[in-house]
């Protein structure tokens, strides 16, 4: 089989190649380039899903970042088994044609419990004191231990956070490259997030604008796959770089679970005088995720009431049942009862309070467990308090000398976040991207990557010389 390489680049989109990525503008020019039709949910787990098994959302079960388990009565988020992802993956097509064939899945999700060969995904400590320390999982478990040997701790802090930096998507790539000299994998997926960061923070350049905000990151990001791609040709392979999504601007935060909550359907327990969230106790709720949001109804005399009140709400494009569902490969048990995507200028939050003196301790954290729903303006301090940086450093101080401490320095001004992704109906300049030697024409769905990668590996002309 071809020796192939999948650089997934998050949030990419031929409306950023330009000046400032002199190395993939040009490496571009020399490959065939296609864009692909965003997905319903375009988020990041459940793209990454579809493109190793070729199936949609419906069918792998992975409708978003997390969803509600209905029998735990939790909302449940950014969750990392493997098995959850219900289909055949690519590389376990591979090796019933080719026993030798190996795949290094390199912070690609849902790489715990994989039947990846060599793997590599952000893990945290989590000792009984409350202390949070940066660290990696990975299988073999030894592999851990020689990647931190030779680059450093793995710097979880630069991955999410307001201290993200293109640190974490250099030590992600050196990572990749180390594997493949020891191990030399046939098929090689490679995430690198950097670029998420900042177009969520200050959004990407609408026509006519300039680049200022980002220019910086993507030289950085242009950098680290120069250096990819460089080595991998190096090895003969066969590169691909593609992306899950692309970022557009947003202006409108859309409180969802503050909308419903004024009708009546949020339940929260107070503790120490704070509001903790209870799903399983609520009539109905909403699990928001950037542009989407499962909404779950517990009692279903309720239904039609949140419908209605949903589809009158300013900024929500669709509102879709069951039913209605099906049209976008949606429909699953673990989606919400209904499913409601935001206009291109809005965005959900997860907010459910009314005071912020109020909201739960979480909220103040980078707390992607904790929260029932995505939050990204995680990546941002409160700079309502002059003393932040001072509070932080602090904090930081307790941590180093072993005290127990809340790093409480998160914002929650929602107006903050200036892009966002998830829906589908976004203009092509925006759209993901698919670049590689194949031509693939200039359109491909989301369930095409596969049988472009799988074309590409060649596995279908050893297949033939098998049988």
């Amino acid at each position: 089989m071809k020796k192939t390489v999948v650089l997934d680049v998050v949030g990419l989109s031929y409306s950023l190649i330009g000046e400032h990525t002199p190395f993939l503008k040009q490496w571009f020019a020399s490959k065939h380039q296609a864009t692909i039709d965003p997905m319903l949910p375009a988020l990041t787990t459940s793209v990454q899903s579809t493109y190793v098994t070729g199936k949609w959302p419906n069918e792998t079960g992975i409708v978003g970042n997390g969803w509600y388990d209905r029998t735990d009565s939790e909302v449940k988020f950014w969750k990392q088994s493997n098995k959850l992802v219900a289909g055949e993956k690519i590389w376990e097509r591979a090796k019933k044609i080719d026993p030798n064939f190996t795949v290094s899945k390199m912070f690609w999700w849902y790489n715990m419990y994989s039947s990846a060969d060599y793997s590599a995904t952000p893990r945290p400590q989590y000792p009984s004191d409350g202390m949070k320390i940066a660290d990696c999982y990975t299988h073999p478990g030894d592999l851990r231990d020689r990647l931190q040997q030779e680059l450093g701790t793995f710097p979880l802090f630069q991955f999410w956070g307001p201290a993200t930096t293109i640190k974490s998507s250099r030590w992600i790539a050196d990572a990749s490259m180390l594997v493949d000299k020891w191990h030399n994998p046939t098929l090689t997926l490679i995430y690198l997030s950097h670029l998420d960061y900042c177009l969520q923070k200050f959004g990407g350049p609408a026509s006519g604008q300039d680049f200022s905000k980002i220019a910086n990151d993507l030289r950085e990001i242009d950098d680290v796959c120069r250096d990819l791609i460089q080595f991998y040709e190096k090895q003969n392979a066969e590169v691909i770089v593609l992306s899950e999504y692309g970022i557009t601007n947003v202006s409108k935060p859309i409180h969802i679970n503050r909308i419903l909550r004024e009708a009546g359907m949020i339940r929260y327990r107070e503790e120490r005088g704070l509001e903790v969230f209870d799903a399983g106790a609520s009539p109905a709720f909403a699990t928001p995720d950037h542009q989407i949001a499962h909404v779950y109804i517990n009692d279903p005399t309720v239904f039609n009431k949140v419908r209605s009140l949903l589809e009158k709400t300013p900024g929500i494009e669709l509102v879709l049942d069951k039913e209605q569902q099906k049209k976008y490969h949606i429909d699953h048990e673990r989606s919400g009862d209904l499913v409601v995507v935001a206009d291109a200028d809005s965005w959900f939050t997860y907010y459910y309070w009314l005071d912020d003196a109020r909201a739960p301790d979480y909220a103040r954290l980078v707390a992607i467990h904790q929260k029932p729903g995505y939050d990204p303006v995680e990546m941002f301090m409160d700079q309502t308090n002059p003393l932040i940086k001072l509070k932080a450093g602090y904090k930081l101080g307790r941590k180093m000398l072993g005290f127990r401490y809340l790093m409480n320095v998160i914002s929650l001004d929602a107006t903050l976040v200036k892009g966002s992704h998830g829906r589908i109906g976004t203009a092509p300049e925006h759209h993901p991207v698919f670049v590689s030697s194949q031509n693939v024409g200039k359109s491909l769905l989301a369930t095409d990557v596969y049988d472009k990668i799988w074309e590409t590996l060649a596995v279908d002309k050893l297949e033939k010389q098998t049988k």
